[in-house]
C-alpha cells in the first residue's frame, strides 16, 4: 500500500468515509481539511448511469460558474479581420490565423483554451492531432466554435468550464478553490449539478446519478448524497 502523508492521514480522520454528506457539510469539510501550502482546486466527480459507447448517452458541454474557478485561463483565438479585433477587445491573450496555426504546429502550447470562428475550422482542423489529445480542439458543443468570439472569450475569462463524461461514465469538473467562501462553493456546486441533471440522456436507465464525490487537490474524496441532486 502506498504511503500517505501526515496531512492526508489527518484528513481521513476528520470525517466518516462511509457516510453520505449534505453538499454544505461536504464542502465545509473540504475547506477544513485542506492543508496544502497552495490554494487547492476543489473538484466534483459525478458517476452516472450511462454507457458512453452509445452516441445517445454521451454527455459533453460547457457552462459558466456563478463565481468562476479562481483560475486565470489563457485564451487563443483563431480569427481574421473584424472577428480578430473583437476577440482582442474581449481580452483574448493570443489572436491570429495562419501565423498562429504555424506556431502551434511548431510545438507551441502557451494557452489553456482555444476558440475559433467557423470559417477558420478548415485550417484549424490540421491541428487535430496536436490539439485533440490535449482536449484543446475547438468544438461547437462547448461553444468554442462560434462567430460570437467576443462573448466566448468573456465567458472563458469569467469562469466557463467544460464537462464531459469519460468512458466510465464519470464527469470530473472544478468548482473553485479552497480559498472560496462556503457560499461561493455551494453556489458553484449547485449550478454544475443542475447542469449535469438537465443533461440526462433519454436513454439513461435507473438512478441517473449513482454517486457524487467532492475533493480538493491534495485531499481524500468526501461522498455527497446523490439523491439530493435529483
Amino acid at each position: 500500500m502506498a504511503k500517505v502523508g501526515k496531512n492526508y492521514k489527518n484528513a481521513l480522520e476528520a470525517f466518516d468515509r462511509q457516510n453520505l454528506y449534505e453538499p454544505e457539510e461536504a464542502l465545509a469539510l473540504i475547506k477544513k481539511i485542506a492543508k496544502a501550502k497552495f490554494d487547492e482546486t476543489v473538484e466534483v466527480a459525478y458517476r452516472l448511469s450511462i454507457d458512453t459507447r452509445h452516441a445517445d448517452q454521451q454527455i459533453r458541454g460547457a457552462m459558466v460558474l456563478p463565481h468562476g474557478t479562481g483560475k486565470s485561463r489563457t485564451v487563443l483565438v483563431f480569427a481574421k479581420g473584424e472577428k480578430a479585433k473583437e476577440a482582442e477587445a474581449a481580452g483574448a491573450d493570443f489572436v491570429g490565423a495562419e501565423d498562429m496555426i504555424a506556431k502551434v504546429q511548431e510545438g507551441w502550447f502557451g494557452f489553456d483554451v482555444v476558440i475559433a470562428t467557423p470559417d477558420m475550422m478548415g485550417m484549424v482542423g490540421k491541428l487535430g492531432r496536436l490539439l485533440g489529445p490535449k482536449g484543446l480542439m475547438p468544438n461547437p458543443k462547448t461553444g468554442t466554435v462560434t462567430f460570437d468570439v467576443g462573448k466566448a472569450v468573456e465567458e472563458v475569462k469569467a469562469g466557463k468550464i467544460e464537462y464531459r463524461a469519460d468512458k466510465a461514465g464519470i464527469i470530473h469538473a472544478p468548482i473553485g478553490k479552497v480559498s472560496f467562501s462556503e457560499e461561493q462553493l455551494i453556489e458553484n456546486y449547485k449550478a454544475l449539478t443542475d447542469t449535469v441533471v438537465k443533461a440526462k440522456p433519454a436513454a439513461a436507465k435507473g438512478q441517473y446519478i449513482r454517486s457524487i464525490t467532492v475533493s480538493s487537490t491534495m485531499s481524500p474524496g468526501i461522498r455527497i448524497n446523490p439523491l439530493k441532486a435529483l
